[in-house]
């Protein structure tokens, strides 16, 4: 268990807002998942649907945040797709994911680094077919987060930025 997933992204909003972009049910929706019920305390569930009609598959159902400290921190378990759950989702522990949400703001302008680290990963040929699908599903996510935060940021540009959608 020594390999982990490093991925980050700048993006283009305070540290809050990035934040709640991982946080929020109805923001995870507008870049990761199709449906998420999120309850930000330690306990509270990190479950993201892909397929909210069969949520059993291609979900993080039971998932729980292990940590979280607003604006800064949050840790939850993950779980895998349809292909890796037949290992991924029956490991004791779960693989596991923090984000570092970092200020990096330049005088009047907010910018926020994202750091998601996958960490949990077994040694195996499975797990690390695994392992190589986050990568690249993490990396695109971000990429896919930091466009979201760009796209409403530009439509936000005469005004402060908010979030209702």
């Amino acid at each position: 268990m020594d390999k982990v997933i490093h991925c980050s992204t700048r993006v283009k909003c305070d540290t809050q807002q990035a934040f709640e972009m991982f946080t929020d049910n109805n923001l995870l929706p507008t870049w990761l998942p199709n449906l998420a019920e999120i309850e930000p305390r330690v306990g509270g569930k990190y479950e993201l649907f892909w397929n909210p009609n069969d949520k059993k598959s291609n979900s993080t159902i039971g998932c729980k945040v292990t940590a979280i400290e607003p604006n800064r921190l949050i840790a939850f378990e993950w779980k895998g797709p349809t292909e890796f759950q037949g290992f991924m989702n029956k490991a004791d522990p779960l693989t596991h994911v923090v984000v570092i949400f970092v200020d990096c703001s330049e005088s009047s302008e907010q910018f926020t680094e994202v750091h998601l680290v996958h960490s949990g990963w077994r040694r195996s040929a499975a797990w690390e077919k695994a392992r190589k699908y986050f990568e690249k599903a993490w990396n695109h996510a971000l990429k896919k987060l930091r466009a979201v935060i760009r796209e409403k940021g530009q439509k936000d540009s005469n005004m402060a930025w908010s979030y209702i959608i």
